[in-house]
Formats: structure tokens, C-alpha cells, sequence
């Protein structure tokens, strides 16, 4: 009887007319990250440099609501300077990362009103939040794309018949599926969690549940494993666990980083721009600690697993 009047309700739940507006705003989403992500080059680059900016955009505006007055237009000048330098010559963003956070550091020393630490803090981890790690999903997007460019600013497009999907290069490959366990893992944490969910996990976010954490880190295990096996990955199918593992725990920090930012400025949504979800970061924050885990994890460790 409990578990029929689960359903009925999650059957009930599906047809309100908020679900469906959530339900086409994640298609409208989904379409639109399919398109950047297959064709990489400039085309990925300039539009995860639209959302870079629209995200830090609301994070700034949670700084100001706790007081704070950080550098926004300096440290978002530096954000995608990082992200254009990950496209051009992706060697020197670890370079420029710290001499982007210096050069936010004097502006602030220059203002007429005396900056804080807490001015100071939140323009590092606005960098950090929304510029340098975000720059690791252009730099893993471009893995293996420089030989297999056919359109104009560096961009592809399978040819047609598409080609098997271990000859198409590592870079697109590995965003699709890491982007995949994402889904799976947000997908899996919020049915589940919403309709069978019972045991709180944090107060940071009361409505997330142990049971939708759990359910949402083995869906993203079960898609990278399934993933790494059709791309033929040396160390299969351990190295696919390990790499959905990592993917399903950084998308929950992420997204709990994301709500204790907005708990700390007393907000529930980051913003108003997607119907049905908030705003960019209210999509985004499982995405941000992943693509750093994911680049080296195909550039380090892959190449160190026997074949």
C-alpha cells in the first residue's frame, strides 16, 4: 500500500504544470549542451564562456546579498580570459591563473573604499568557482580535436555514415559521457529522493536525502562503466567504476557547495533564468568540480592502467 501510493503520487506529481515547464526547460538544456559538446573548437568555448559569465553574475549578486563587495567586473574580465586561454593554448592557464588572482588582488588595493578579506576571499573563489575550474571542460573538450577539426574555428562534425565511436576524438568522448553520469546521477538522486527518499543527509539542504545521494552515485557508476566499456578503456570495467565514483560524489559536493552558498545569502535559487530550475548555477553546480577530476583522470591515469 505504501509503495501504490508512492507512485500515485510521483504519476500525480509528473503532470503538474511546473514539472512539465522543468521538463522542457532540461530538453531545451540537454539539446543545447549535445550541440556545443559535438562541436567543440570555438563554438564549445564561446558558449561555456556565456554561461561562465551569467554564473558569476548570480554568484556575485549572493556575495553582495551577505554584504560583501568583491571585484565582479575585474575577476569576471579574468574568468574569461582563462576560459579563451584554455581554447588557444591550454598549457598556460595554470599560468595564468595565479597572475589573474594577483591582478584582482591590486585592483582592490586601489579602491577608494577600503576592501576586506571577505572582498578579497570572495573574488579568489569567484575565479576559482567560476573561471579556472570551469576551464577544465574546454580543455578536456579539446583533447585529441586539433587532428580532427573539419569545420571553420577549430570545430567537428562527424561525417556521415558516423564513424565507430572509438574513432571519434578522445575529447568529445569523454565530455558526452561525463556529461551522461551528471545527468544520471542528478536524475537518480531526484526521483529517488523525492518519492522513496526518508533520511535527511545535511541540513544545507533539506530536501536531499541519503537515499537519492546513494542512488544517484551508482547511476552515474552504472553509466561510466557502461561507457568505458564501449570505448574499450585499459582497465575496464574497474577504471569506468572508478571514474563514475569520482563523478557522482563531485556532482553532490557540488551541488551542496552551490546551496550553502545560497543558505549563506538567504536565497533559494541563484537566479530566475531557467523555468522550473532557478538559475545557472542552480544547473551548474554539479558540473563545476568534475571536469578538473575527469581531464586528469584521462590524461594521468588511463595511460598508467595496463591494456
Amino acid at each position: 500500500m505504501i509503495y501504490a501510493a508512492r507512485f500515485y503520487r510521483f504519476r500525480s506529481t509528473l503532470l503538474l504544470p511546473m514539472s512539465l515547464a522543468r521538463l522542457l526547460s532540461a530538453i531545451v538544456a540537454i539539446v543545447l549542451a549535445l550541440g556545443m559538446i559535438v562541436l567543440g573548437g570555438w563554438y564549445f568555448t564561446l558558449c561555456f564562456g556565456v554561461i561562465v559569465y551569467l554564473g558569476l553574475q548570480e554568484y556575485f549578486e549572493l556575495a553582495r546579498a551577505t554584504g560583501i563587495a568583491p571585484a565582479a567586473k575585474t575577476t569576471i574580465a579574468m574568468s574569461l580570459l582563462l576560459m579563451l586561454m584554455a581554447e588557444s593554448a591550454p598549457a598556460l592557464v595554470d599560468v595564468l591563473m595565479p597572475l589573474a588572482g594577483t591582478f584582482i588582488c591590486f585592483y582592490l588595493l586601489f579602491q577608494p573604499k577600503l576592501s576586506t578579506i571577505a572582498d578579497i576571499a570572495s573574488s579568489i573563489l569567484g575565479l576559482f568557482y567560476c573561471g579556472y575550474l570551469p576551464s577544465f571542460w574546454v580543455r578536456l573538450r579539446g583533447l585529441g580535436s586539433a587532428e580532427v577539426s573539419n569545420l571553420p574555428l577549430g570545430g567537428y562534425f562527424p561525417e556521415w555514415p558516423i564513424a565507430p565511436i572509438t574513432t571519434l576524438p578522445v575529447g568529445l568522448t569523454v565530455t558526452l559521457l561525463a556529461f551522461a553520469c551528471i545527468w544520471a546521477a542528478d536524475i537518480g538522486a531526484y526521483f529517488i529522493g523525492k518519492f522513496f527518499g526518508k533520511t535527511r543527509l545535511t541540513d544545507i539542504s533539506p530536501k536531499k536525502t541519503v537515499e537519492g545521494a546513494v542512488f544517484g552515485v551508482l547511476g552515474s557508476v552504472v553509466v561510466a562503466t557502461a561507457g568505458s566499456w564501449f570505448l574499450g578503456w585499459a582497465g575496464t570495467p574497474l577504471s569506468g567504476m572508478a571514474l563514475g565514483l569520482l563523478i557522482g560524489i563531485a556532482s553532490l559536493l557540488g551541488d551542496l557547495t552551490e546551496s550553502m552558498m545560497k543558505r549563506d545569502a538567504g536565497v533559494k535559487d541563484s537566479g530566475q533564468l531557467i523555468p522550473g530550475h532557478g538559475g545557472i548555477l542552480d544547473r551548474t553546480d554539479s558540473y563545476v568540480f568534475i571536469a578538473p577530476l575527469v581531464y586528469y583522470f584521462v590524461t594521468l591515469l588511463l595511460p598508467m592502467l595496463p591494456s
